[in-house]
């Protein structure tokens, strides 16, 4: 039961981030949605609500959080810091996919900016909070395809070739090394993190995969039979939000509320330091 708990969800308006909501207002938690879009946001909530079961379980706010600008990150913490004596638990579950080439406001490539670097900066910037509340929470959703990522030092910024898929496989491996060297930095303060693979769910993430027109009906029924739902895809992350079984657990990646073997590349403590030291220069933070 999460009564009388403060969730931050990122992304939460769609897909796994709006399921994962309704299931935290049925355990009567009082849900933060940190979302881009206020007007999608709006609409959302009427839908988790109801599908919560009506206004008699916990208690939902909207915020405005872009993750594609370190502005706005600043902006939201200082609201949430300002307003919030707690936070529980933070879920970094927002992410974009394989979209094509651009830029955030600040510079970095979209999905290396929005899925690992605004989220890096969004936990630097409530940690503190986040000790206070101990004992707390933090949740972060990669993705399987982190296999396909590779951390390239030299073109972080994909500026010297792009290539989507491996953007996203690569913002997503970032997902797993942050965890991993978070986990080490948090050992005794009461804070733990953990990471979650999804999952192919049908959430609108997919929105920028151009599939053909005559395919598209074959598609939308080859995924109703073998893709998650929503609730579905979001059993791991409501897991790690509230189950008593992960209480302590430190630094590990889960898929359907089992622990996970990664990848070497995905725990490899030399790389996982490189990029934390990279990305707080990138996001302009100095410790």
């Amino acid at each position: 039961m999460m009564r009388g708990k403060t969730i931050v969800v990122t992304g939460a308006n769609s897909g796994i981030g709006k399921a994962t909501t309704v299931e935290m207002l049925k355990q009567q938690g009082r849900v933060i949605m940190a979302c881009r879009d206020q007007v999608k946001a709006e609409e959302a909530v009427r839908e988790i609500v109801k599908e919560a079961g009506g206004q008699d379980n916990g208690e939902v706010l909207i915020k405005h959080l872009d993750l594609a600008s370190l502005k706005s990150v600043h902006t939201f913490c200082e609201e949430i810091i300002k307003e919030e004596p707690r936070i529980d638990v933070l879920i970094n579950n927002a992410g974009i996919y394989q979209c094509p080439y651009t830029k955030t406001e600040d510079g970095f490539e979209m999905q290396f900016g929005v899925n690992h670097l605004g989220h890096f900066l969004l936990t630097h910037l409530l940690l503190e909070l986040l000790k206070q509340s101990a004992p707390s929470r933090i949740v972060v959703v990669s993705s399987k395809l982190y296999k396909y990522g590779e951390i390239n030092f030299e073109d972080l910024n994909s500026e010297q070739s792009y290539d989507k898929a491996f953007a996203y496989g690569r913002s997503k491996l970032a997902n797993l090394l942050f965890t991993h060297e978070l986990a080490r930095r948090l050992a005794d303060t009461g804070v733990t993190v953990n990471a979650l693979t999804p999952g192919i769910v049908r959430t609108n993430l997919g929105r920028h995969i151009q599939i053909p027109l005559l395919a598209k009906p074959l598609f939308n029924l080859a995924s109703r039979a073998f893709f998650k739902s929503p609730q579905e895809g979001a059993q791991t992350s409501v897991y790690l939000a509230c189950s008593p079984d992960v209480e302590g657990v430190q630094g590990k990646c889960f898929a359907n509320c089992q622990p996970q073997e990664l990848l070497p590349k995905a725990t490899d403590e030399d790389i996982a330091k490189k990029l934390w030291d990279i990305s707080e220069v990138m996001v302009r933070i100095t410790t």
